[in-house]
């Protein structure tokens, strides 16, 4: 796939192309099924599918005191859109400048003009331009007007419309699984391995510890099952812990995995330390708790390693 990071990044002889425009954050189903009916009519047209989406997020810029937390990080949203077949994603920078374009203005200059549409495709809900004043049935009077055709996806989910909300409220409550259900993947995290306190290394449960700056949402506090991939793509299974320690009296929210059966201590390569890696949630196992003393808490610790290897076993098979 073309990533385009920018209008001046897309190709000055731009082929026909099929194109949808979204925010995309999590890339859930319900997005998934916009694009591959993108995908599906680009193949159909002898053209190229293309996504539009926005960097940041509108939300960041317009109502910046309450914009949602994002699903996922830049890195992750291109790596998922590409694997639903696109041929490219364009990255448009959103700024107020570029948020003040009329509705008209902007089909016109990016959908027409640079990306040479002859087909659009999108929810019945979008929305665009200058204070979203562009709707499904503008998208069709533009199309008619300057040449391409449009086409509705209607939204996917039976009792609930499948959102990107829908997912945040989901992790919100600690729900990995039901948050996979409408991703249509397990949610990952994906960031740096720093130094931590050592507490799990002297207890006997070594953690890879994220970097605060790590992308994606943090699920509720308490332990999961989950999967921790390595620089190399080696899948590492993990018992995961979100929180802030209350045993110790933490305070800051930490995100630690402890790999399941490592190799032995001193085997250089499997040193994390440094390395950008994704962490996986599979399955909530427990809240998070105050132990008194350090033998309850490692008697815990070897339940939830116990349980979190049973869960991965049975996921594999």
């Amino acid at each position: 796939m073309h990533y385009w990071k920018g209008l001046d990044a897309v190709p000055a002889d731009m082929a026909p192309t099929v194109v949808t425009i979204g925010n995309f954050d999590g890339v859930h189903l319900g997005h998934c099924e916009v694009l591959d009916a993108a995908v599906t009519q680009a193949k159909a047209r002898s053209a190229q599918s293309v996504a539009i989406t926005f960097d940041p997020h509108p939300a960041l810029v317009h109502r910046p005191e309450s914009a949602p937390e994002l699903i996922m990080g830049i890195a992750d949203r291109i790596d998922t859109l590409a694997s639903v077949g696109l041929d490219a994603t364009l990255m448009i920078h959103y700024t107020l400048e570029f948020a003040d374009q009329s509705a008209e203005e902007f089909v016109r200059s990016i959908i027409v003009e640079k990306l040479n549409a002859v087909a659009v495709v999108v929810g019945h809900d979008v929305r665009f331009g200058r204070g979203n004043s562009g709707d499904f049935g503008y998208m069709q009077e533009l199309g008619a007007k300057y040449g391409f055709e449009v086409i509705g996806v209607e939204d996917v989910g039976d009792k609930r419309r499948l959102s990107s909300t829908w997912v945040r409220e989901e992790l919100a409550a600690g729900n990995v699984e039901a948050a996979a259900a409408i991703l249509g993947r397990p949610h990952r995290m994906r960031g740096e391995v720093v130094h931590g306190h050592a507490r799990g290394r002297e207890l006997g449960f070594p953690t890879a510890n994220l970097d605060p700056e790590a992308t994606g949402i943090i699920p509720a506090d308490g332990v999961y099952a989950g999967w921790v991939i390595d620089e190399a793509e080696v899948r590492w299974p993990a018992a995961i812990s979100v929180g802030s320690n209350p045993t110790f009296d933490g305070v800051s929210r930490v995100v630690e995995a402890h790999v399941i059966d490592r190799p032995e201590e001193g085997v250089e390569d499997f040193d994390l330390y440094g390395q950008q890696i994704v962490v996986e949630f599979i399955s909530h196992l427990r809240p998070m708790v105050a132990y008194r003393g350090i033998e309850a808490l490692i008697e815990q610790m070897t339940e939830d390693v116990d349980q979190a290897r049973a869960v991965l076993a049975a996921e594999r098979h």
